[in-house]
């Protein structure tokens, strides 16, 4: 499959094959893509997808690209270089420093209804728009929604907050702490190597009980002892990080 160079959780989340295929088709058409980066990267992925009719749109959607605004595009310097290298093999020549918003090329069909508001966070108003806008929100949205929308019950929702650029560190460690989060959450901010940098991200996915086991135990080798005398008596983890989490001080000792 034609590699863009660009991840993010969303992207990741279609790369593992986890997309419905009526979702994949509408990312064919260039309709799920909260900006740009994610919506050329989803097209330049699906025009190899194993469906012929979502590779065909893709590669159809792709086709119809305007390629001025191509060209704007792939003059950013945030623009991974296979991507950019991909349309200049199609004869489009980078234009730089002209493309400065991050709204996708392709724009959303009428039936994702009128912009969403960007002040609104209510679960209520949120829950209630359609899952395009929803996401939309999750990548441009104020941090009140995105508190809001990681806990969508969509994880293409849930993917697009954690792809968001205004996402802070602040608020990854806070999303790490939640136990209300569902566990693919965690799991994509447990396998984020950026994010593990952050050894507040680390104690906290080791005490969160919805944390997958195997990955929480991983962690307890970077955790101090203060951390590690703690997490050994919490009741809310699993027994088995429990058990490790002594084995960790018991071996700190000798």
């Amino acid at each position: 499959m034609p590699d863009s160079g660009f991840r993010s959780p969303l992207i990741d989340f279609f790369r593992r094959g986890e997309v419905a295929s009526d979702v994949r088709l509408l990312a064919a058409q260039g309709a799920i893509a909260p900006r740009v980066h994610e919506q050329v990267a989803l097209l330049l992925l699906l025009s190899d997808d194993p469906e012929p009719t979502i590779a065909r749109t893709a590669q159809a959607t792709i086709d119809d690209l305007p390629p001025r605004a191509i060209g704007r595009f792939i003059g950013r310097k945030d623009v991974p270089e296979p991507m950019r290298s991909f349309f200049i093999a199609r004869g489009i020549d980078p234009v730089e420093g002209a493309y400065a918003d991050d709204e996708p090329i392709v724009e959303a069909p009428p039936e994702a209804g009128a912009p969403p508001d960007e002040t609104a966070a209510d679960p209520k108003v949120l829950a209630n728009l359609p899952v395009i806008q929803r996401m939309k929100l999750a990548v441009k949205g104020s941090r009140e929604q995105r508190a809001q929308l990681i806990r969508d019950s969509n994880r293409l929702v849930c993917a697009a907050v954690l792809s968001s650029p205004k996402l802070s560190d602040s608020e990854i460690e806070a999303f790490a702490r939640q136990a209300n989060l569902s566990e693919d959450v965690l799991r994509v901010i447990a396998t984020n190597r950026a994010w593990l940098k952050n050894y507040n991200v680390v104690a906290a996915l080791s005490r969160n009980p919805k944390t997958p086991t195997a990955l929480a135990m991983g962690f307890l080798q970077r955790l101090n002892d203060r951390d590690l005398k703690q997490l050994s008596t919490d009741r809310n983890v699993s027994e088995p990080v429990r058990l490790a989490a002594r084995k960790f001080l018991v071996k700190a000792k000798h």
